[in-house]
């Protein structure tokens, strides 16, 4: 059976109008509506909320249809591939910051020779800059390049 049909059926079985058995499971009305009118599905999380305040089994919501099966799957991986960027997006800023602050502090620092004429400098300061720089724009390069291929696939 559909799960838009099994939803609307334990809704009913339940004596329930849409607007109750959205407080039920903390979603809107609109939500169940939409569940119902097979415009959209619930995301895992509430399909286990279901099995349990309603006393169906997974496998009656999830495996009877493959359509539902299929959107879990790729949810599933498109969340992980979210926070693989997001995690990528945050080391890319946070290489960019540290190499944007050795060149600062590289400009704000102070030359000078001491009384037995050795040169005090700093300048290691601008390569590792540069490092970090080029290293967290190539982050989000590669993490970009990774997205449009990505998004062609699909």
């Amino acid at each position: 059976m559909e799960f838009a049909k099994q939803i609307k059926q334990i809704r009913k079985e339940n004596n329930l109008t849409q607007e109750q058995m959205a407080k039920k499971l903390n979603v809107t009305r609109q939500a169940i509506s939409n569940w119902e009118n097979n415009k959209n599905l619930p995301d895992l999380e509430l399909i286990v909320l279901i099995s349990k305040e309603f006393s169906v089994s997974l496998d009656e919501l999830i495996l009877e249809e493959n359509d539902m099966t299929t959107k879990l799957i790729k949810d599933g991986s498109e969340t992980r591939r979210t926070k693989m960027n997001l995690i990528m997006v945050i080391i890319g800023v946070v290489l960019l910051c540290i190499g944007t602050l050795c060149l600062i502090i590289k400009g704000l620092s102070v030359e000078y020779i001491d009384a037995n004429g050795i040169l005090h400098e700093n300048f290691f300061l601008v390569p590792i800059g540069f490092l970090f720089i080029l290293s967290g724009t190539m982050i989000f390069f590669i993490t970009g390049i990774k997205n449009i291929i990505h998004r062609i696939k699909n």
